[in-house]
Formats: C-alpha cells, structure tokens, sequence
C-alpha cells in the first residue's frame, strides 16, 4: 500500500507562482510512474503533468505546457509540480496519483483510470 500527501497548495495572484509537493510512503516509490492532475468545481478530473519513474520522460497537458514542471526524487520519495505564471483557470484542487504497473523506464501514465493510488489533493486558487 501507497499513501500520497500532496502540500503546497494556496492562493497566488494571477502571473504568481507556487510548487506543489507529494511525499509517497512505501518502499518501492521509485518504480512507480507518477502523475498530477487537477478537478475544478463542476469540472471532470484533467489531467496535468506526468514523469516517469526513472524521471527520464515528462508528459503535460497543453493548457499547463511551457508554465509547469513535474520533476522527482526518488532517494526522497517525493514528486513535485512546480507551477509558474499562474492563470485564474489554473484554480482546482490538485491530485498526485501513483501507478504500481510494471513500465517501462520511459512510460509516462495520462490516464487517471491506470493510476492504482491516489493523494487527498490541495487547493490551488489563484486570483485575477
């Protein structure tokens, strides 16, 4: 079993900034391809950034492209998102998720139905 916390949530003005942490228990974190994703209020769960479990690989949405970053720590178990030039349509709750399939080093996971553990999420609101 898994447990994610996600941190780093906020409210942050329009153009701002934050980064988002997820701290993975269980010892084999560093086999699992991970992924954030996001679910605004009356919205379905999009997702936002993965990586792969060597780190080698980043997938991201286009609306979050050139403003977001997934990146891990392996030794730390813990994966980021740090989020730049943040837009109000940007405000959600955000979600890491782990997926426990066995990959390739190079296999990132978008689909939110192929990810076996999920955080309780954080808030993200940013400000216009």
């Amino acid at each position: 079993q898994v447990q994610l916390v996600e941190s780093g949530g906020g409210l942050v003005q329009a153009g701002g900034s934050l980064r988002l942490s997820c701290a993975a228990s269980g010892r084999t974190f560093s086999s699992y391809p991970m992924g954030w994703f996001r679910q605004a209020p009356g919205k379905e769960r999009e997702f936002v950034a993965a990586i792969s479990w060597s780190g080698g690989t980043t997938y991201y949405s286009d609306s979050v492209k050139g403003r977001f970053t997934i990146s891990r720590d392996n030794a730390k178990n813990t994966v980021s998102l740090e989020m730049n030039s943040l837009k109000p349509e940007d405000t959600a709750v955000y979600y890491c998720a782990a997926d426990r399939g066995v990959r390739a080093p190079w296999d990132v996971i978008v689909r939110g139905e192929e990810y076996d553990y999920w955080g309780q999420g954080t808030q993200v609101t940013v400000s216009s």
